[in-house]
C-alpha cells in the first residue's frame, strides 16, 4: 500500500515537472526583429527621437543559455579576430564603459546587423537573427551588464582580471558620452 502511494506521488511529481522550452533550430535569416533605435539624442523639432523596442532583448540578456550560445558564436563568427577576447584590438574594446553607438542590447544588435563605418562589417543575411541577439547578449555580459547568475564562465586564459560573474555590476554609459576613464589627462 505504501509503495502504491509513493509511486503515485512520484508519477505526479514527474508529470508536474516542466523543462525550459528551447528552440534548437534557428529561424531563417530573413526573419528579423524591427527594433527602431536612435544613435544620438539629436532630432528635428522640440521632442526627442522616438524609439520602439520589442522587448526581445530582456529575453536574451537574463538567460544563461542564450549568453553561453552567444559566447560560442562570438568565437565561431571570429568576432575575436578584431575585438580579441573583448579587450579590443583593431576593433573597439567591449569590456569597458565606452560605447560609441550605445551600449543597450538593441544598439549592439543593430551594430552587428548593419555594421558601422570604418571597419565593422554588416552581418545582415549572414547570421540568423536569434544568433545575433545571443552574440549581443554575450557582448553585454563582457561589460558586466547581465545578472551574475546568467553570466558565462571564462573561456580565455589571457585575461588578468576576475571572471565576469565574479565582478561587480557596472553602470551603463550611453553612447556619445565620454566617461571619465577615457578623458585626456590634464
Amino acid at each position: 500500500m505504501k509503495w502504491a502511494g509513493t509511486l503515485t506521488i512520484l508519477v505526479l511529481l514527474l508529470a508536474a515537472c516542466e523543462r525550459e522550452d528551447r528552440q534548437f533550430r534557428s529561424d531563417p535569416v530573413a526573419t528579423e526583429t524591427e527594433e527602431k533605435i536612435t544613435m544620438s539624442a539629436i532630432s528635428p523639432g522640440s521632442s526627442g527621437p522616438v524609439e520602439i523596442h520589442t522587448g526581445k532583448g530582456k529575453e536574451y540578456e537574463d538567460n544563461a543559455y542564450h549568453i553561453s550560445q552567444g559566447q560560442k558564436f562570438y568565437v565561431w563568427f571570429n568576432c575575436n579576430g578584431c575585438h580579441f577576447n573583448g579587450g579590443g584590438g583593431s576593433g573597439p574594446a567591449l569590456m569597458d564603459d565606452r560605447w560609441i553607438y550605445g551600449g543597450n542590447i538593441e544598439n549592439i544588435v543593430q551594430t552587428i546587423r548593419e555594421g558601422r563605418p570604418n571597419g565593422m562589417p554588416s552581418f545582415r543575411g549572414k547570421i540568423p537573427d536569434d544568433q545575433i541577439w545571443e552574440i549581443a547578449a554575450y557582448v553585454r555580459s563582457m561589460g558586466r551588464y547581465t545578472p551574475k547568475a546568467a553570466a558565462p564562465g571564462r573561456m580565455d586564459d589571457m585575461h588578468s582580471g576576475p571572471a565576469e560573474q565574479r565582478r561587480s555590476p557596472a553602470s551603463m554609459n550611453e553612447g556619445g558620452i565620454v566617461p571619465p576613464s577615457a578623458e585626456m589627462p590634464q
